[in-house]
């Protein structure tokens, strides 16, 4: 299958550059795929459009505030972002607007300019800093570090008004396990009332982890998918999980994942029974592909030519995705991190 296949044309009007107001009052555009309907509903309607039984899989994990703001000694603006911390103090991140690998360049970050840091050595695209403190790396990120947004969601370079925002809406409601660099962001429109009426629907729910890389935003740049380099990111299936994924195989209910990641987490699974796990799983997902767990899928819309959208066409077929896409524009519904979800069924 060649990559452009999974291009489209999308005004550039229809990238959402914020949240809805409310979680849930995003819209749901709603695919069936044993008559190819297309319902369109909003997000607070998926308890009565699910079935009693469903298991819906969701991404626990926690978008770390790792986009970082510093400064050179000269005055220069550059751009951080934080991806691991090595040993104490010393952090591997990625820096824009750095110029020629300098070892021992020091830096300021604007909003603690007391803290500094020292470049010390360059892999790749990605750099080694010392820091002026060994503090955990976390509390420093809770302090001054800003929710690293996708690039297509606009924001000003050093503060913005949204801030604030961002690090409340760019978040699950339910996240709890620390270390991703962006949202499972199809998790974005539950609320804790959906969660509740899902429940009274008789609803289930399970979590896993998967910490999401800096491999979400890299494009399919080979001519085809079958010679694109999947990223790797680690993930966690916990035994309760596994337990209640086995119980629904075992009696015919649906497992849903909600969001791309989850799905991968479940199809990177090689065996019939799920099984305790913690790992890494490089899983590229596109057609043509026979899915063995997953069996219904809630996802945002996603960005051309990206491994995202080529997991949604591995599960409606390449026709009725570039269909369910057009209906999609037509119908002005929103894209990406902050847009409108999809329920794939």
């Amino acid at each position: 299958m060649r990559s452009d296949e999974l291009d489209f044309e999308l005004p550039a009007e229809l990238i959402a550059q914020t949240p809805s107001a409310n979680r849930s009052e995003s819209r749901l555009l709603h695919y069936a795929r044993g008559d190819r309907s297309v319902r369109h509903r909003t997000f607070s309607d998926l308890a009565g459009v699910l079935r009693a039984g469903d298991l819906l899989v969701f991404n626990d994990a926690k978008v770390m505030a790792a986009r970082l703001a510093l400064r050179k000694v000269t005055g220069g603006r550059v751009e951080g972002l934080f991806l691991a911390q090595s040993r104490p103090g010393v952090w591997r991140v990625m820096l824009k607007n750095i110029g020629p690998f300098r070892p021992g360049l020091k830096l300021h970050f604007v909003d603690e300019p007391q803290l500094t840091a020292r470049v010390i050595a360059k892999e790749g695209d990605q750099y080694w800093i010392e820091l002026s403190s060994d503090e955990p790396a976390g509390a420093i990120l809770e302090r001054i570090g800003r929710m690293p947004l996708p690039p297509y969601i606009r924001r000003e370079k050093e503060h913005d008004p949204r801030d604030d925002e961002d690090r409340r809406r760019y978040q699950t409601i339910y996240a709890a396990q620390g270390g991703s660099i962006a949202a499972p962001t199809a998790g974005l429109h539950f609320t804790r009332e959906l969660m509740n009426r899902l429940d009274e629907a008789g609803i289930e729910r399970v979590f896993v982890t998967l910490h999401v890389g800096l491999g979400t935003f890299k494009p399919v740049t080979a001519e085809h998918l079958a010679g694109h380099m999947m990223h790797v990111e680690s993930y966690e299936l916990p035994q309760r999980t596994a337990e209640a994924l086995n119980q629904a195989k075992r009696a015919g209910r649906r497992i849903i994942a909600v969001g791309t990641t989850s799905a991968r987490v479940l199809e990177g699974q090689e065996d019939d029974q799920f099984t305790p796990k913690t790992g890494e799983t490089g899983i590229f997902i596109h057609p043509p592909y026979h899915w063995r767990h997953v069996g219904g899928l809630i996802t945002n819309f996603h960005l051309p030519r990206s491994t995202l959208i080529a997991l949604v066409a591995a599960m409606v077929g390449l026709d009725e995705q570039r269909r369910i896409y057009r209906q999609a524009i037509e119908q002005r519904y929103r894209f990406f991190s902050y847009g409108d979800a999809m329920l794939i069924e």
